[in-house]
């Protein structure tokens, strides 16, 4: 993973495009609220946020 994470920053930073970098960011967010969602106790607390 961290190999992915640096091979991702490295074509980010030499194609300059850095506008990536917040929409990988917030994929990455919404991705692990669903992971989170799935059947656990934080569910409830999430779920009253929307």
């Amino acid at each position: 993973m961290v190999e992915f994470i640096a091979e991702l920053w490295a074509f980010m930073k030499e194609r300059k495009k850095f506008w990536l970098l917040p929409i990988i960011l917030v994929l990455a967010l919404l991705g692990s609220l669903i992971v989170l969602t799935q059947g656990s106790a934080v569910a409830p607390f999430i779920y009253t946020l929307f």
